[in-house]
């Protein structure tokens, strides 16, 4: 018999079980988390430092680099200590912040991925006027657009979500509070709010994908243009990486978010929830940034002037 309660805790079963094999799973999990705070928090430092990376470009990835560590710190500490400490409850308050903060940041990383995809459309297609048509002016606006949407998606979701009734045992089957498997729990009709969150999602990852694989056609008809066959091979190689990242990120968030409740299941929707909360994150400073010539530069700058500083 189901039991009404809107006050108590619920319960997040988490991704791993008490097994060797889990447990080196849990390990390696949070090594790529560590892995992926240090690397955005060094793209984001370098960014700073260097007055050669105080451009549009560079301003936009630092955001991207700073997403992308709330992102890790919205998951994994809680999944962390869950695993650890055997404690898997979490209040509505903090269900409901998982939620808020998690759909800001992928939010906000959507349409900051097509900001992204526009600078370089303009970088390759249009070098010569990119002052103009990338001014700093446009950079911040559509900075300060991506995380307003982001947040604006977020509070409504976490808004709507958590109020619904929920019975049983208040047991979620993830590791940790994300709308659509929540929403599983509802004694309610949630029929208006799923088609909602269709439309929500149609608007925050349907519309920015589209723009980023408008930009990179346009980029890719202009590198068969180049006379340099080096000059392609780069272009080609860029631009494949940014879409094999783009590709996993929107791929996972639109199996999520867009995916109809009779195909879904609780293991896969954790696998996937962790590719774009936890691994993609790693992957966006080493293929947009730490393979950057100006980056790397940056860097051996910045190590130079450590070394100076030790030997005085």
């Amino acid at each position: 018999m189901n039991i009404w309660n809107t006050t108590s805790d619920f319960i997040l079963l988490g991704l791993f079980n008490h097994t060797g094999a889990h447990l080196f799973l849990f390990v390696m999990v949070l090594t790529i988390a560590f892995t992926s705070l240090v690397g955005n928090a060094l793209m984001i430092f370098l960014i700073h430092q260097d007055a050669q990376l105080h451009t549009p470009m560079y301003f936009l990835l630092s955001q991207l680099s700073l997403m992308d560590m709330m992102l890790v710190c919205t998951v994994v500490p809680k999944m962390a200590a869950d695993y650890l400490m055997g404690k898997k409850s979490i209040s509505r308050a903090g269900c409901g912040l998982q939620i808020l903060f998690l759909l800001t940041l992928a939010g906000g990383e959507c349409f900051l991925l097509a900001a992204m995809s526009y600078d370089r459309y303009v970088a390759v297609c249009h070098p010569l006027r990119y002052p103009i048509l990338m001014s700093w002016q446009l950079c911040l606006r559509m900075t300060m657009g991506s995380w307003f949407l982001g947040a604006a998606d977020g509070i409504m979701q976490a808004a709507a979500t958590l109020g619904f009734p929920f019975c049983g045992a208040h047991e979620i089957d993830h590791f940790f509070c994300e709308a659509p498997t929540l929403v599983r729990l509802a004694c309610a009709d949630t029929l208006v709010f799923e088609y909602v969150m269709y439309i929500c999602c149609v608007l925050m990852l349907l519309v920015p994908i589209s723009l980023i694989l408008i930009s990179y056609s346009l980029i890719l008809a202009a590198v068969l243009q180049m006379h340099s066959r080096e000059a392609r091979k780069k272009a080609f190689t860029t631009c494949s990486s940014h879409l094999c990242v783009v590709g996993l990120f929107y791929g996972a968030a639109i199996f999520i978010y867009m995916r109809p409740k009779s195909y879904r299941s609780a293991n896969h929707d954790k696998v996937v929830s962790a590719f774009y909360t936890i691994f993609t994150p790693v992957l966006n400073p080493i293929i947009y940034s730490l393979r950057n010539s100006e980056v790397k530069g940056a860097l051996r700058k910045c190590m130079g002037q450590c070394a100076a500083l030790n030997n005085d």
